[in-house]
């Protein structure tokens, strides 16, 4: 028998209410005051603004108004957090896969 991915979810959901019981839900998983998904959406808009001084230091460079160590900086610094992304979106995905593998 194989099951589809919405009777999975429900079954993994069931088993977690069942053992649970009538306690309280749980808190999200903090680290220093923020969520997983907080701190995502931190990296995510982080990277963003990286990415984006990159690109405008990378076009003052062009025009002649930024040096060139000014511009090698903010590409590298915008590589660097792209790279950082990239292997934590990566690192989800192998994490998803492990699940999917998982017997039920």
């Amino acid at each position: 028998m194989r099951a589809t991915l919405g009777q999975a979810l429900a079954a993994y959901t069931a088993a977690f209410a069942h053992g649970r019981g009538d306690l309280a839900p749980a808190e999200p998983a903090t680290a220093g005051g923020l969520s997983f998904g907080a701190l995502v959406r931190e990296e995510l808009a982080s990277t963003k603004s990286a990415l984006a001084r990159g690109e405008a230091m990378a076009v003052a460079g062009l025009l002649g108004k930024a040096s060139i160590q000014d511009v090698v900086e903010a590409v590298s610094s915008a590589e660097l957090s792209l790279q950082k992304i990239a292997a934590v979106r990566d690192r989800v995905i192998a994490a998803y896969q492990e699940i999917l593998r998982m017997p039920i």
